[in-house]
């Protein structure tokens, strides 16, 4: 006799389908599980036997081998201990195959038959749906992440029996407990109210998140970098159901409890953290920093003292908003659509241009440090721009502003990016996603921009990538600024942003550069 059931293990950022064949012949007693499956689940042997047994179900005293097809698929993890189960009870005739039929079922087992919650939920129910498979049996602490997955039947449960009993008609599944899961992006972070002086900073911040631009800043120690950037979370939107999905997914690949994911994440990785960490990857194939980051904000803070490998490999994602990671027999794409900011010091020691302290650095040192940005990397960057110390006379906290600046910022950074959902007629395009072809089609400017733009990009030796990004800045600052056309002053000022890197004195300048006209005003 054989038995089929069928499974879903995760596979890349979708699922792989598993068909769990149970065969039973005469013989010495033996449990083997074959079909590329790795040591997680040869031990489901004794997990399942155990979980039978302790739910008061009797285990057969034959030969029993359970196939996993499709042979050639690596198998890892406990996702396969229910249906291989439930394929041991078929060969024993405790159940029908009729109770099984045309049903997902996925679950790590206990020696004592309850089921505990596995990675990659809202992959498997995905999948299932798009296989055509009506319901899906999962663990109970997994139906709210699974049931953002609308369209198909989930069944939560708690054990063995209760799967027994529902699978006979027996008993009506049980209703799911309502667990709000905390994630560290439910902490509140910094306002703008907080950060005092820094006005050209907060605006080029403003326009960057308005328009899903990346930004370098660079500056000395205590100029308030790290604390900018931290505000950008707070300045975005909220995500929508849709977006709700794929970053759950993505978080569920890496732990079973981390709940429905509803706020955009902010990663902020260490610079020590290796390549594979950052980009994703390993035995398993996982999602790492950048894919994390997806649909956020992936802050790294002292760029240079990254490994300048780790740096160069940003510039695929950052250009395409995915991460391919390709191995001998496997091929994962990743979404890695993240807002990069970025903050440096001037030099090594922090001081280069610092009107108050002496910088310590060597000339060969500062040029070191200069080199471990490319300008391939730099020129990927939209907003590169230079702050400087507040003045301790400005950091006074009897005088408080009546209003909050971070309300009116984040008021209009959301009509910016209502205006480009409207335009591009796309809930998730924004400026800085734009190809060439369709920044051209979507971006006129009035004669005079268009004008002072190729004026400068001939004398800045601007690339065509910079041209565009450009253009696509300005583009932001008019939404920013609520204008429909983009005028000179948006162009000037996007070309601001971008003048130090041309000239290869962002870096060592110490003050920004007023060749042309900057708009500082939020």
């Amino acid at each position: 006799m054989i038995a089929k059931v069928y499974s879903i293990v995760p596979f890349g950022f979708s699922g792989a389908l598993v068909e769990v064949e149970g065969d039973m012949n005469h013989g010495l007693p033996a449990f083997n599980v074959v079909g590329m499956a790795n040591k997680t689940i040869n031990e489901a042997r004794d997990r399942v036997k155990s979980a039978l047994v302790n739910s008061q179900f009797s285990f057969p005293t034959e030969k029993i081998t359970v196939n996993l097809a499709p042979a050639d698929l690596q198998k890892d993890g406990t996702y396969l201990d229910l249906p291989i189960a439930l394929s041991v009870l078929l060969l024993s005739q405790q159940l029908s195959p009729l109770d099984t039929k045309g049903r997902i079922f996925v679950g790590e087992l206990s020696l004592e038959g309850s089921l505990r919650p596995i990675h990659g939920i809202v992959n498997i129910v995905e999948t299932a749906k798009n296989l055509g498979f009506k319901e899906v049996f999962l663990p109970m602490e997994n139906l709210s992440q699974a049931s953002l997955i609308s369209g198909i039947n989930l069944v939560g449960i708690n054990n063995l029996t209760e799967l027994f009993l529902i699978l006979k008609g027996q008993q009506s599944p049980s209703s799911p407990k309502t667990i709000v899961k905390k994630t560290k992006t439910d902490e509140h972070g910094p306002l703008l109210d907080g950060i005092k002086g820094q006005e050209l900073a907060k605006r080029a911040l403003s326009i960057a998140v308005a328009g899903h631009h990346n930004i370098l800043i660079s500056g000395p120690p205590g100029a308030g970098k790290t604390l900018l950037a931290k505000t950008s979370l707070n300045l975005l939107p909220d995500l929508t159901p849709e977006e709700q999905i794929p970053l759950t997914k993505l978080y569920s690949l890496l732990s079973s409890d981390c709940g429905v994911i509803r706020k955009r994440p902010f990663r902020c990785p260490h610079h020590s953290a290796s390549s594979v960490s950052i980009l994703g990857g390993g035995s398993d194939i996982i999602p790492g920093e950048i894919s994390l980051a997806h649909l956020g904000v992936l802050f790294l803070d002292e760029l240079p003292e990254y490994p300048r490998a780790v740096l160069e490999s940003l510039r695929q994602p950052l250009e395409d908003h995915e991460i391919t990671i390709t191995r001998a027999k496997n091929r994962v794409i990743f979404p890695a659509n993240f807002m990069l900011i970025a903050t440096m010091n001037p030099c090594p020691c922090g001081f280069y241009g610092d009107p108050t302290k002496t910088c310590t650095c060597s000339p060969s040192e500062i040029k070191n440090y200069q080199k471990k940005l490319s300008g391939p990397l730099l020129d990927r960057i939209d907003i590169l721009i230079n702050v400087q110390k507040v003045p301790t006379s400005s950091l006074s906290i009897s005088n408080q502003p009546t209003t909050s600046e971070h309300a009116v910022v984040k008021n209009k950074i959301s009509g910016a990016i209502a205006r480009q959902h409207a335009r591009y007629k796309d809930p998730y395009a924004s400026n800085s996603s734009l190809t060439s072809s369709e920044t051209i089609k979507y971006i006129k400017l009035e004669p005079s921009a268009e004008k002072l733009l190729r004026s400068a990009a001939d004398n800045l030796e601007l690339s065509a990538r910079s041209f565009f990004k450009t253009i696509k800045v300005a583009r932001t600052i008019a939404d920013y600024e609520g204008q429909e056309v983009v005028k000179t002053e948006h162009i000037s000022e996007a070309l601001s942003y971008r003048l130090d890197q041309t000239k290869n004195s962002f870096i060592t300048s110490g003050k920004p550069k007023k060749t042309l006209a900057r708009t500082p005003k939020i």
